[in-house]
């Protein structure tokens, strides 16, 4: 599969790429505060080390216009799409090591349901930074080639994927919602799956 850079055309309707901030001494705390599994992957919505810090500040009024957000962390090693996701909001990541970001547009579903086929891979090299936009479908990142793994900054709206609210099922897409702020939908050979997601993925579970 084609790793695309950010800084191509292709990435525009995903996001943009995030200048004028130093993330430095953020980027520092994720490295020597956080764990980082040999594989698989564990993820944090909030992490009050990294809350705690001037950094903070910025991302919430200069980047989220205010809003209160969450400054978590996703660490570890992937090399499978297995599922898409997507919030009511922007979502911010800053990356410690290269990574690859599988994505597709939410608008490509039909049903509720997309081929694997709409994916495409992005190069987020160390140190850069990205927000994705409300449509877009993404999920964990993904090992860039030669990496064994990664540290990464996940900034959302406050109480994102945490414990999902107790809804009546009304319309279709109900049946995505997987946590708080979180719709999902799974390949049908992903763990997800198995553990009772929605199943909206077709075609190949994309491994780099």
């Amino acid at each position: 599969m084609e790793i695309k850079s950010i800084d191509s055309e292709a990435f525009v309707q995903y996001g943009y790429i995030v200048k004028g901030h130093d993330f430095s001494e953020l980027l520092e705390v994720l490295v020597s505060s956080t764990e980082k599994p040999e594989s698989g992957v564990i993820y944090a919505p909030g992490d009050g080390n990294l809350e705690k810090l001037p950094i903070a500040v910025s991302i919430r009024d200069n980047i989220f216009g205010g809003m209160p957000v969450q400054i978590g962390y996703c660490n570890g090693s992937n090399v499978t799409l297995n599922s898409l996701e997507y919030h009511r909001g922007s979502e911010l990541i800053v990356a410690a090591d290269d990574i690859t970001l599988l994505i597709a547009q939410l608008q490509k579903m039909r049903g509720f349901t997309l081929d694997t086929s709409e994916v495409e891979a992005f190069l987020l090299p160390a140190g850069s930074a990205v927000l994705l936009y409300e449509t877009t479908l993404h999920y964990a990142p993904c090992n860039a080639p030669g990496n064994d793994g990664f540290r990464t900054i996940v900034v959302l709206p406050e109480a994102t994927n945490t414990e999902k609210p107790d809804i009546r099922y009304n319309c279709g897409e109900d049946r995505l919602l997987w946590a708080r702020n979180k719709w999902l939908i799974a390949h049908p050979d992903s763990p997800e799956a198995k553990q009772g997601a929605f199943v909206g993925l077709s075609g190949t579970n994309i491994k780099l």
